[in-house]
């Protein structure tokens, strides 16, 4: 089952309320979702995860298919009932770690560029470690170096055996330093992958298209056209978004004029606290995010007041708790004083109170948000 209502609209904006209905529960729309890279939120019980706020998951297809593999999750039942989960439930298609594990590793860049760069990836250039075909992508195993194959059919029926809610398409995810024609060779490879992916999915899951093409605006417009006008239940906006923020809300906004209202659409990777009403006033319905755990596990925690990172030695004598404006039991019952000796001791213990603190911090944030739009305020 899956299905998508779209229940209040802004005049001010192109924010939405909505609500995604799955076979593993509802989704109230917009929506933060959480990131369980393994078939796990790191330093947290599934039943944890879920009292932060936290409606719903993403899996990460190429690391579960490397181990524990698909077949294992399958014999036990699935996702949901491998790592008892809920809730529903998401999973890449593995077209991230083409960028993460290819270029991303050559040149040491993120989706978004910290600072201008001046290599230039071009059409033909291939990364050092993995190689990108046709028909699909040739990786080395992070694991035991042998060669794994991964094309849009392989991601699929991956996925199928995996058993999300919601499943998305193979494409390739460019580098923020690919120019113009790379971009468009790689829409040629994206584009005709979304197809084989359609006629490959044999299961009731509802699979997302994406759109690809980089920073460049007549790329993207042409490949949000393509998936659009494919029998997709929803949409994924994924790859590099320039060298600022503000090229970033640009870019969404070329692509969502081209989607059609009565689809959802995700935005895969991106959630930093700044960016979280920018990308909703846009339009986007849900989206994904590593930040509030993987800065928790380097000692950070998101607070009214700002971020504060507690490995400063200046949070010991502070005896108040992290945020007086949050009600999550970390507030509730440790100060920054602990947190922070936890974290100067290397206790595991901070890692856990952290995210959990910073995913029910986010969920917050976006359940205010849901409630602007509802006001009318955004």
């Amino acid at each position: 089952m899956f299905d998508f209502r779209i229940l209040k609209k802004s005049k001010k904006s192109g924010a939405r309320l909505g609500v995604i209905k799955t076979s593993s529960g509802d989704i109230e729309t917009p929506a933060f979702i959480g990131v369980a890279t393994q078939a796990t939120v790191k330093t947290l019980e599934s039943k944890e995860v879920l009292e932060t706020g936290t409606q719903a998951l993403i899996c990460n297809t190429f690391h579960l298919h490397l181990k524990p593999g698909e077949d294992i999750v399958a014999k036990n039942g699935g996702l949901h009932k491998f790592m008892n989960w809920s809730g529903p439930l998401m999973t890449d298609s593995g077209g991230y770690q083409i960028f993460s594990l290819g270029f991303g590793r050559d040149y040491g860049t993120g989706k978004i560029l910290k600072e201008k760069r001046d290599e230039k990836i071009t059409a033909g250039h291939q990364p050092r470690n993995i190689k990108i075909a046709d028909d699909g992508v040739w990786f080395i195993s992070p694991i035991d170096g042998k060669n794994v194959f991964i094309g849009p059919k392989e991601s699929i029926q991956i996925q199928e055996k995996l058993g999300a809610d919601i499943i998305f398409a193979f494409d390739e995810c460019p580098s923020p330093i690919a120019d113009y024609e790379y971009n468009k060779t790689a829409l040629r490879k994206t584009h005709p992958w979304a197809k084989i992916c359609l006629d490959t999915k044999k299961s009731k899951q509802a699979l997302y298209g994406i759109v690809q093409g980089g920073k460049f605006k007549d790329l993207r417009m042409e490949s949000a056209k393509f998936i659009e006008a494919l029998p997709f239940e929803g949409f994924g906006i994924g790859g590099e978004f320039g060298n600022s923020k503000s090229s970033m809300e640009k870019m969404l906004g070329w692509v969502i004029k081209e989607l059609p209202e009565e689809k959802p659409r995700h935005l895969l990777g991106i959630g930093q606290l700044e960016d979280i009403p920018k990308i909703i006033r846009q339009g986007v319905d849900t989206f994904d995010c590593t930040i509030p755990t993987h800065y928790a596990r380097h000692g950070y925690a998101f607070t009214s007041h700002g971020k504060l990172d507690m490995n400063k030695s200046k949070f010991l004598r502070d005896k108040n708790i992290l945020d007086k404006n949050c009600d999550c039991y970390v507030c509730q019952e440790h100060t920054r004083s602990y947190l922070s000796h936890l974290m100067r001791a290397r206790e595991i213990t901070a890692l856990k109170l952290l995210t959990f603190h910073n995913l029910h911090f986010f969920n917050k944030m976006v359940e205010k948000v849901r409630r602007e739009i509802e006001n009318g305020k955004i």
